[in-house]
């Protein structure tokens, strides 16, 4: 989230609680009136930039599917733009159009394997790539203020935590903690390859982000966003989206 500066900060954080409950109200009361409540946002898109307000999810998505193109072919660009809007915009807010759970592995390096620049990307990390209350709650502040119009579940070729879970060893500390959301897909899965465990897991995360979460839910249904599971291949660069299953689904595509 953007920084306030410490002469603004009681103003500036009042506004913005009150923007936030105005904004996550109106969508968890929108399946009786209405898909009511517009982004709040402190500053427009750089210059080259389509307005979040008007791209649609799908066009959200190619953008980042084609900057993960970019990246493969090794022709980024994204790099180019970043002091730019250092020096002329980031103080003033963000203007993601995406928004990405990825696992917090050190060989993803989302911004890049998407080549956005600064403040395109909405980014959530934690080892594997699995749904928290906490994660729920940023992504959701994400839709809901900052208007975000695809949400993706990003999993990883050679995840330590997918490995971890399926062989679930003794382990330090609370690290055992992350494998209780891991181990459905191991048993949904019926596979003991860890790539097959990583893709089912990032379907079951996407589909439960859309289903345990009414502010999504009423998104997705006004075809307002699109949540889309994912895998990234370490080795290559590339990624790949998944499918929802309909099964798993408790609302209309």
């Amino acid at each position: 989230m953007s920084e306030v500066p410490p002469e603004n900060q009681n103003s500036c954080c009042r506004t913005s609680r009150r923007d936030i409950i105005g904004a996550v109200a109106a969508l968890a009361a929108a399946p009786a009136i209405g898909l009511v409540a517009g982004p709040v946002r402190a500053a427009e898109a750089p210059s080259g930039a389509a307005p979040t307000e008007t791209i649609t999810p799908d066009q959200a998505l190619k953008e980042i599917m084609d900057g993960n193109a970019r990246f493969i072919a090794g022709a980024p660009t994204a790099h180019t733009k970043d002091l730019a809007i250092i020096k002329a915009r980031a103080a003033e807010g963000q203007w993601p159009i995406v928004g990405v759970l990825s696992c917090a592995d050190s060989r993803v390096p989302v911004e890049m394997v998407f080549d956005e620049p600064i403040g395109r990307l909405f980014v959530t990390r934690v080892a594997g790539n699995i749904t928290t209350p906490e994660i729920i709650a940023s992504l959701e502040y994400g839709i809901a203020v900052l208007g975000i119009k695809a949400v993706v579940v990003m999993g990883h070729s050679n995840c330590g935590a997918i490995k971890a879970a399926m062989e679930n060893p003794e382990v330090p500390g609370q690290i055992s903690a992350l494998f209780p959301a891991i181990l459905p897909a191991v048993y949904m899965s019926g596979s003991d390859d860890p790539m097959v465990v990583t893709r089912q897991n990032a379907v079951i995360h996407a589909a439960t982000l859309i289903n345990s979460s009414p502010v999504v839910e009423a998104k997705v249904k006004a075809r307002e966003l699109k949540v889309v599971p994912a895998v990234y291949d370490v080795a290559t660069g590339k990624v790949e989206m998944l499918p929802i299953p309909p099964a798993m689904r408790t609302t209309s595509k």
